[in-house]
């Protein structure tokens, strides 16, 4: 989502007065709100991985009154493609993916060596045609409000008077994108030891990680995993002066924020999912093996992650 802003703000560089309403889960609205291009936010009504053909129709045939001119599909799937059609939206933009011909009526076929990461994928649709070059992607900003900072600073009764270090540990692809816990805590304990404070962000799946590297430095971080809304994720990691994150949603939004950003690539490939910001520094030891992708490492080491040291991460956020 995170990325799709670079798509809204290209359009809105092309088409000035173009409103853009965004269909999408409930949970990604508190992203959406804070992008200035984005005027509504629709609930999709179905669920990640279901088909809810009813439920489609009956939303398509409710936006077949909104007068929309064209919708951009960004999700590669089938079913994803069936709202705008049921809309009778008269264009609707998108590539092939699942055979889509007929549902699409702008159907562009991906050239994967021209556009080489994901943002370029998403932006290259607000052309008017298919495009033989990889586009400028405009990097994301996400918005942040004073007063709600301040209102989530006292909700979790924070001092801001310290630094402070954001980390973020998780990865819900799956361990072969997670720096080791013991790693992070050294990074942890040594920005303690210089004055810094050091907090955890994560979801509820991260809890795990966030606790055992708050262990690992006698507690002396502020854990904010699984107590945090987006919304709130967004307002404290304003607040950071570095953030150190695997390539995670996270990572994303340290990098709209703006933050001196230090970006820990294992599995993935920098090049595919980079953070869109020329604050971020990348760290990826490009072995044979890497990127495979994998959700676990094939060959049980992890090298690709293990051997980058706390002192590496350490020396790229001076």
């Amino acid at each position: 989502m995170v990325m799709a802003q670079s798509l809204f703000i290209a359009l809105k560089k092309k088409y000035s007065d173009c409103q853009i309403d965004v269909l999408a889960p409930d949970w990604t609205f508190s992203l959406l709100e804070r992008m200035p291009e984005v005027s509504e936010t629709i609930s999709m009504p179905v669920g990640r991985g279901q088909f809810g053909l009813i439920q489609r129709y009956q939303l398509g045939r409710k936006l077949s009154q909104a007068g929309y001119q064209q919708a951009i599909v960004l999700p590669n799937s089938w079913k994803s493609a069936l709202i705008p059609f049921f809309a009778k939206i008269p264009r609707r933009t998108g590539y092939i993916g699942e055979m889509r011909w007929g549902l699409l009526n702008d159907a562009r076929r991906l050239d994967k060596s021209v556009l080489t990461m994901t943002v370029q994928r998403f932006v290259a649709l607000a052309e008017q045609s298919k495009t033989k070059f990889s586009p400028d992607c405009p990097s994301p900003v996400l918005r942040v409000s004073q007063k709600t900072v301040a209102k989530t600073v006292e909700k979790f009764n924070l001092t801001t008077e310290k630094k402070i270090l954001a980390l973020s540990p998780g990865a819900e692809y799956g361990p072969a994108k997670r720096w080791p816990t013991a790693h992070f805590a050294d990074v942890a304990e040594q920005k303690i030891t210089d004055g810094w404070q050091v907090w955890l962000f994560g979801s509820e799946k991260d809890k795990a990680v966030c606790s055992e590297i708050n262990q690992k430095t006698g507690n002396n971080c502020q854990d904010f995993s699984g107590l945090t809304t987006i919304a709130e994720v967004i307002d404290l990691m304003s607040l950071a002066k570095i953030v150190v994150s695997n390539d995670s949603g996270l990572m994303h939004v340290a990098a709209a924020l703006d933050k001196k950003l230090v970006a820990i690539y294992g599995s993935s490939d920098p090049k595919f999912t980079p953070p869109l910001s020329k604050k971020a520094a990348i760290i990826s030891l490009d072995l044979s093996c890497s990127p495979c992708f994998g959700r676990e490492c094939s060959f049980g080491h992890y090298h690709c992650l293990t051997r980058i040291t706390a002192q590496q991460v350490l020396s790229m956020m001076e």
